[in-house]
């Protein structure tokens, strides 16, 4: 069984919490900026696919080099094996970057690349004329750093953070792979009470749902590499019935979610059902300031409105000390709140246990911690 040099690429701030879920699934791993390396056969691919909850992508490290000219670049992308991927019709579109390199011009390297690559195809099949490329999809990327030359094969296709269970999105949302980085940064277990004062389309506690009852996140979709012929598909089928073992049907969880607004109830409902686990979350159409929490020792994470995402910046900051007015007595509760906004202690009304600079999207925020009295 062949194995490959794999990278599961992450944002900026969470590449330790995918570092992580590898190793709890038993791979040894590299940690850098982005990315975490570690390697796997095609059963890996297909199961780190199916079970990374906070990973963006899985790829195929398909050569590494140093170049500073073009032809070096050329030469050295031709010598690879990429008749051991990619079919005679193949389709695979050239992604690119470059950052700090000699080689700066990335439309430029895009096409040396795919010009090696479709001289190698064509010299290794016999082929005459332009490749057709009118097969599956095989996705790559060139990225250029300070003269280092990486050449990828996306086995994901769309990121991973696109689940399939989200219908709606609502108004700002959280990306679902986010999300999930956002409750693993917890003390939260499913055999605590969770609560999301302020949960718009539902994303951090449908995350948190799948988490407790052990449903793989790349379940309910497909795969770029599903369609790859040089690949045995039958992992896919016996991975995914798998999957479906391991689900725990019969979890009990106490998920609490609510908001202000009835149409973002109607959403995360919506789709907490196509995700399967509507029945373990309970949604509630009210203000938070209102909302009597049901036990002690949970868990509270939000992601509360901030200057950029309403009008008015004075209504973010009152929401904050109302917030704080609420939520500081419940002191054997952790509590955890992401915003941008650099002031949010102060109006919170207190200084957080710790706090953690995180990248939702472009965006920077910090992750304000509370925690609670241990029981």
């Amino acid at each position: 069984m062949t194995s490959y040099q794999l990278i599961a690429t992450a944002a900026a701030g969470i590449e330790s919490l995918v570092a992580n879920e590898l190793k709890d699934l038993g791979y040894q791993v590299q940690t850098e900026n982005g990315r975490v390396r570690f390697q796997g056969s095609y059963a890996d691919i297909v199961k780190t696919n199916l079970w990374l909850r906070t990973a963006d992508r899985i790829k195929i490290i398909v050569g590494e080099f140093h170049a500073k000219s073009f032809e070096s670049l050329f030469d050295q992308t031709y010598a690879l094996d990429w008749a051991a991927l990619i079919p005679m019709d193949g389709e695979f579109p050239v992604a690119g970057k470059s950052i700090k390199s000699q080689l700066s011009s990335v439309p430029a390297v895009q096409r040396i690349v795919k010009k090696a690559i479709s001289k190698k195809l064509m010299d290794t099949y016999s082929r005459r004329g332009k490749l057709p490329e009118t097969g599956a999809l095989y996705p790559l990327e060139v990225a250029i750093r300070k003269d280092h030359v990486m050449l990828t094969l996306d086995t994901s296709g769309t990121s991973l953070f696109k689940r399939g269970y989200r219908a709606e999105k609502g108004t700002a949302p959280l990306k679902e792979n986010f999300a999930a980085a956002l409750i693993q940064l917890t003390t939260w277990h499913p055999d605590r009470p969770l609560y999301d004062p302020t949960c718009g389309s539902g994303t951090i506690l449908i995350e948190a749902a799948l988490m407790g009852h052990n449903i793989a996140p790349g379940l309910f979709r497909s795969f770029s590499c599903e369609d790859w012929i040089f690949f045995d598909q039958t992992e896919w089928q016996k991975a995914r019935s798998q999957a479906r073992a391991a689900i725990k049907q019969d979890a009990e969880l106490n998920i609490y979610g609510t908001d202000v607004d009835q149409n973002m109830i109607a959403i995360a409902k919506e789709n907490a059902d196509k995700a399967g686990v509507l029945e373990s979350i309970r949604f509630k159409q009210i203000n938070c300031l209102d909302f009597q929490v049901p036990d002690d020792y949970g868990i509270l994470i939000s992601n509360p409105p901030y200057g950029d995402r309403m009008s008015s910046t004075e209504a973010v900051h009152k929401l904050y000390r109302q917030m704080g007015d609420k939520f500081r007595p419940l002191t054997t509760w952790s509590k955890y709140f992401l915003t941008s906004d650099e002031e949010f202690e102060n109006y919170y009304g207190q200084k957080a246990t710790k706090k953690r600079k995180l990248y939702n999207g472009a965006l920077r925020t910090d992750y304000y911690q509370y925690w609670g009295k241990k029981n």
